[in-house]
């Protein structure tokens, strides 16, 4: 179940880190509060994946999941650059995810 929250709180980071976009500087409301509402439900996950996870594990999962959602979020639907070294390097994020996730204790 931990992991199921550490994932959990991969995907909400990626929402706030996107939906921090439309904020404009926080002086919009709505979109304000979405990126505080999803800030708090990856940081309430993170906190339950925490209680079996080791720390180290669990925060470099859930960066990751965060950067590399992130970036392909931006290649995908704000027209970011997605060439071939780029899309590699978040490859390399994924596997590193992977590795932790086969090699965690839990």
């Amino acid at each position: 179940m931990a992991w199921m929250y550490l994932l959990v709180a991969g995907v909400f980071e990626i929402i706030w880190a996107v939906s921090l976009k439309y904020t404009d500087g926080f002086t919009r409301l709505w979109p304000s509060i979405g990126t505080v509402v999803a800030m708090g439900i990856s940081m309430v996950c993170i906190s339950f994946a925490l209680r079996t996870i080791p720390m180290g594990t669990a925060y470099a999962v859930w960066t990751g999941i965060g950067a590399a959602g992130t970036a392909l979020f931006g290649i995908f639907y704000f027209g970011e650059p997605g060439g071939l070294i780029r899309l590699s390097c978040i490859a390399l994020i994924v596997a590193g995810i992977a590795g932790l996730k086969l090699t965690a204790a839990t």
